[in-house]
């Protein structure tokens, strides 16, 4: 019997190590496909697209808001591995009642490290947990020292909405070299256009998730702001925070070395 705490606080009791496990965060399911466990996922979400092979093959149980609790309930599980932040909190206490629920917290690259470590702890896989993290602290310490441009990170359109300051997102901002306009805004804040030109960014980044952001939303917003540089990113490299995290730095690096050779 293994008896932990998850990052809420709560007490779960594993009686052996999970050999049936459901996954309800994409970022997450990845980091379990690296960590080695193939054949003990049994669930994921449909937005787990990475790796290719599970979300052709692995069972669907719903969306990351939406789980299907009858269908969690067939797969048998003994181990359900959820985010507060993208998880129901209601849901997940009726997953409770199925099996044990670890639920994460991940705010910053600190504790994204201490995540991948405790899912390592309680899946039997310390040592390649351990691995991926010196791959992603050698990868970030790599990062060169770029001059900081103020940046909005757009998420959502109609209405536009951004990534605030208390986001993991902010977090990669940072590290990527740029100053997030809306630091000291909580969550994610809808914009309007007019907000968006009162805050006169240097760059604005259209995500790819959740809004699939395309090219013609760049000529929209270059219209209303003509000075600045307007890209389209791969939202993964800013917002998942499991193993993906390796090659965040370089996407990061390119991003950086993109702007400064164009402007």
């Amino acid at each position: 019997m293994m008896n932990v705490h998850d990052h809420t606080g709560k007490l779960i009791s594993i009686s052996q190590y999970p050999t049936r496990i459901i996954s309800l965060v994409p970022s997450q399911t990845e980091l379990l496909y690296d960590l080695g466990l193939d054949n003990r996922v049994v669930g994921i979400t449909k937005f787990c697209v990475h790796p290719e092979e599970w979300f052709k093959h692995k069972t669907k149980i719903g969306g990351t808001k939406n789980v299907h609790i009858e269908a969690v309930k067939s797969l048998q599980p003994d181990l359900i591995i959820a985010n507060k932040e993208e998880n129901v909190k209601e849901q997940i206490e009726d997953l409770d009642k199925i099996a044990p629920v670890f639920t994460t917290i991940v705010y910053d690259l600190p504790s994204a490290l201490r995540m991948i470590q405790h899912l390592g702890e309680i899946t039997d896989t310390f040592n390649k947990a351990s691995e991926i993290v010196n791959k992603i602290e050698v990868s970030f310490s790599l990062m060169p020292s770029f001059e900081k441009l103020n940046a909005l990170y757009l998420i959502w359109k109609n209405p536009y909405m951004a990534a605030g300051g208390d986001t993991f997102i902010s977090q990669m901002l940072h590290y990527a070299g740029f100053k997030n306009l809306l630091s000291n805004v909580h969550r994610y804040p809808d914009l309007t256009e007019a907000d968006i030109v009162n805050l006169n960014p240097n760059v604005i980044f259209l995500s790819s998730e959740p809004y699939p952001f395309k090219e013609k939303h760049i000529e929209e917003l270059k219209s209303i702001c003509p000075e600045a540089k307007i890209i389209l990113v791969n939202g993964e490299y800013f917002s998942w925070y499991g193993s993906r995290l390796i090659m965040s730095p370089d996407y990061f690096i390119n991003i950086k070395k993109n702007l400064i050779h164009n402007v």
